[in-house]
């Protein structure tokens, strides 16, 4: 169980499906990773539910039976919200609250409730508030009567809390005019990107909760915001950092998820524009989660709706304290070696080796290898800036102690 701090935490169940396209190694994953945002979010996971089943049902997400199962332990532990692990439609959120009889929020909700908490700068707050409402508009028939009821908690920051006599036309004025702001703001910014000068622009890219801002803290000995909760970075960070005695910019950027809703996507696009306009892309991976992977390939995907998937990339696989492989005794003859066994070792000489060493393993928490990683990103950093401006290569030797 996830640590409780000094705080109120909302009684929650979560609900999921194994389907054919998601089957139930996958399922836990994904739950797994909705029980660590309801966390984050301010919730209390009492129990999950899981269904095996075809497809979701276009009614209710869940078929009848287990709708019932959930509805019985609702009343019985008086749970005030259920979170799903999907984005509900419209139809399907109004008739589960129908059957529940409480807050219903689905997992593109949770993660807006989470980015309006983290929220910190007016940019910030009007990209989420612009993803806020696009999410809400079509769900606008059947919402006010459930948050005059139940107000406050996990998925009720924003603008649901206050207009309940909101209607179609004025969200969608209110959405005009956030886009309007976005695009004043992104001309401000895009004007500051512009006035850094001519310094090689370094962005931390990966998916959330990897480690991008403690090694941001370690490398440019700065005190970025980092803790061990998703999207604990939202605001863009850019830091002056020199190795040996070449400077250049560090850019930390809000973490990717896999299931990431489409209005983040949207209204996020020009804070990753910090990706978009770097030189050089450090993805940072955690090792120790057993799912990595499939963050990457979840990051190099929106890397590619960004049109940051052409930038160098060097892979830093962060976590090696926390690695722990599963062990196969000696004499246990029956247990198939799988990558859940593999050591650092291991795993250096899979795909990991076809990176031309492009590829560094460290600790950022515990500064293991941070010596050597900052040897080859100097090496990195310099072959662009002297090949943007030559006549500077005297000042940097090619390698530092």
């Amino acid at each position: 169980m996830l640590e409780k701090k000094d705080q109120e935490y909302e009684k929650t169940v979560l609900i999921g499906v194994i389907t054919k396209l998601q089957d139930e190694e996958k399922s836990k994953e994904y739950m797994d990773e909705l029980e660590f945002l309801a966390y984050t979010a301010g919730g209390e996971v009492v129990k999950r539910f899981t269904q095996k089943i075809d497809m979701p049902n276009p009614k209710t997400f869940i078929g009848s039976g287990k709708m019932e199962e959930v509805k019985a332990f609702v009343d019985e532990h008086d749970i005030g919200t259920a979170i799903f692990d999907d984005e509900l439609t419209p139809g399907q959120q109004r008739n589960i609250e129908r059957l529940l009889e409480c807050k219903i929020i689905d997992r593109t909700n949770l993660i807006l409730d989470i980015f309006a908490q983290r929220a910190q700068t007016s940019y910030a707050r009007t990209q989420v508030e612009l993803a806020q409402y696009e999410y809400l508009l079509p769900r606008l028939a059947g919402m006010w009567t459930h948050l005059e009821r139940q107000r406050g908690g996990i998925g009720m920051r924003g603008p649901g809390e206050t207009e309940i006599e909101t209607d179609r036309r004025i969200v969608r004025d209110r959405i005009s005019l956030l886009k309007k702001k976005l695009t004043s703001i992104d001309k401000q910014m895009s004007v500051q990107r512009g006035n850094r000068g001519s310094l090689v622009r370094v962005a931390l890219v990966g998916y959330t909760n990897v480690g991008k801002s403690t090694l941001m803290n370690v490398i440019s000995k700065s005190d970025v915001f980092a803790e061990n909760k998703l999207f604990a970075t939202l605001d863009t960070t850019v830091r002056k950092v020199v190795i040996g005695n070449l400077p250049f910019l560090l850019s930390d950027t809000v973490g990717f998820i896999r299931k990431l809703p489409t209005q983040l996507v949207e209204s996020f696009k020009s804070t990753l524009d910090e990706v978009r306009e770097a030189d050089l892309l450090l993805h940072v991976v955690d090792i120790s989660h057993p799912s990595f992977e499939d963050h990457i390939a979840s990051v190099s995907s929106v890397l590619d709706e960004i049109d940051g998937a052409d930038k160098p990339i060097f892979m830093v696989f962060n976590k090696i304290d926390a690695y722990k492989p599963e062990v196969i005794e000696e004499d246990d003859l029956v247990t198939q070696r799988t990558k859940a066994h593999y050591s650092i070792q291991d795993w250096k000489q899979t795909w990991m080796h076809k990176v031309n060493g492009d590829a560094i393993f460290i600790s950022a928490l515990k500064k293991k290898n941070i010596d050597e990683f900052k040897k080859v990103l100097y090496k990195k950093v310099r072959q662009i800036h002297i090949t943007r401006f030559p006549y500077n290569n005297f000042l940097y030797p090619e390698h530092i102690e």
